[in-house]
């Protein structure tokens, strides 16, 4: 049964098929030679209303939506400034602020793609005009636009909890510290880069532009306030606190810094419901297709196979995070997550692994993947954003994968780094 499934899926990928229809198509397959009759499909049907059926994924198009206003309006440049004021001037600081802005606007949409644009877009002629490297810009844009999907909110930290019903409120504070972790290890590096390529500093900010910076920035920085001081200090759910950072970008964008008119809401509106409609497709089919390989009983043949029931903790851990950096390479993180959760599930359980360790770890790794040749999804995004040749985009970033794969292996002999804050907010 496993064959033929995966057989036909990388077919219709080889032959430029969209994601959906490979899964589709696979879980038609399957559902037909399970039950012997196209008349079972309504179960199919079943499966896929099921998997878009969780509360907790209203959050995703609500994050998608507030970032894309932010994106759109002044809330991401305000970040930025405030980021440049304080750093711009050490050596590397620009690098360093543009990492730093990359977490700012990871903590406030939740989504590496919306991160790349909203960040690269300002920084990358300002890095490029201060003697960077174009293959070090990109890199750097590309990779720092990770810690997006640690930070909260994570809109992949969503999806596994939905999946593999993980709190998202645990999951969300446990990305911090390993997110932090990486800030600083860029930050090192592009430090390390500055002082080896000779780059020039960046005039440094005097306190009243300092002062001002932070002034303009006070606005926007009320989303991070809103999701990690509502969802912990009780006063809202993850969803919850969604649908409050919708109202409060657009409280910005619209009344306060007047940046977007009622129809830019409006054109916001209709792309963040292109964006969730193919998301919410990708979660109801992958839904679908776990259910016919759990069926089948796929998952336990795939990982008998390896003797991953003979592994400890951190075998199982190695054996995880392989699996999703190398599927992140070639497929979309959703669809990775989706497929590859429900087959470690069992193993994860039986090995009395803690789940929020395991979606933190799965949550780098996948956003890693996101971030790899030959067709992580960012690469891809940075070409059509910067309008730059593969080569050139994917030319700098052993360095950063570097980085990230060693604070992914950290995370496995360090558990501590993701669950300090966890245990310290609710144990």
């Amino acid at each position: 049964m496993a064959l033929p499934l995966f057989s036909v899926m990388i077919l219709l990928l080889l032959a430029g098929f969209p994601m959906m229809i490979p899964l589709i198509a696979a879980s038609v397959i399957g559902f037909v030679t399970l039950f012997g009759g196209v008349s079972q499909l309504e179960t199919m049907i079943q499966q896929i209303m099921a998997g878009i059926r969780p509360a907790s994924l209203i959050a995703v198009p609500m994050f998608i939506f507030a970032a894309d206003i932010m994106t759109r309006g002044q809330s991401a440049n305000r970040l930025i400034d405030l980021v440049m004021s304080f750093v711009g001037h050490m050596k590397g600081g620009l690098a360093v602020s543009t990492a730093a802005a990359c977490t700012m606007f990871g903590a406030v949409s939740g989504s590496t793609q919306a991160t790349v644009v909203a960040v690269g877009s300002p920084l990358r002629p300002r890095m490029l005009k201060a003697g960077y490297k174009d293959s070090f810009v990109l890199a750097l844009i590309v990779n720092s636009s990770d810690i997006a999907f640690l930070i909260p909110p994570s809109i992949g930290m969503i999806i596994y909890g939905v999946v593999s019903n993980t709190s998202i409120a645990e999951l969300f504070i446990a990305g911090i510290g390993p997110g932090l972790l990486i800030l600083v290890l860029f930050s090192i590096y592009s430090w390390i880069y500055a002082v080896r390529n000779k780059v020039p500093t960046e005039p440094k900010a005097s306190w009243r532009e300092r002062v001002s910076a932070v002034q303009k920035a006070l606005w926007p920085l009320g989303f991070p306030v809103i999701i990690i001081g509502g969802i912990y200090g009780g006063i809202f759910s993850p969803t919850e606190a969604a649908a409050a950072c919708v109202l409060y970008a657009l409280l910005l964008e619209v009344v306060i810094f007047r940046s977007l008119s009622l129809k830019g809401v409006y054109d916001t509106a209709k792309s963040t419901g292109l964006i969730t409609a193919v998301v919410f497709i990708l979660v109801g089919v992958g839904a679908a297709f776990s259910w016919v390989i759990s069926f089948a009983q796929i998952p336990q043949q795939i990982l008998g196979s390896i003797g991953i029931d003979e592994m400890g903790q951190i075998g199982v851990l190695f054996v995880i995070s392989i699996a999703f950096f190398v599927g992140c390479m070639f497929v979309d993180p959703i669809v990775v997550i989706l497929i590859l959760v429900p087959i470690f599930a069992p193993v994860v359980d039986s090995v009395g692994l803690d789940p929020v360790l395991v979606g933190t770890i799965i949550t780098l790794q996948v956003a890693i993947g996101s971030a790899t040749p030959p067709f992580g999804c960012d690469i891809f995004t940075a070409i059509a954003v910067f309008k730059r040749p593969y080569v050139e985009v994917v030319r700098g970033t052993p360095p950063f994968i570097v980085i990230l794969l060693a604070v992914a292996c950290a995370l496995i002999f360090f558990p501590q780094i993701a669950l300090f804050l966890r245990d310290l907010a609710f144990r």
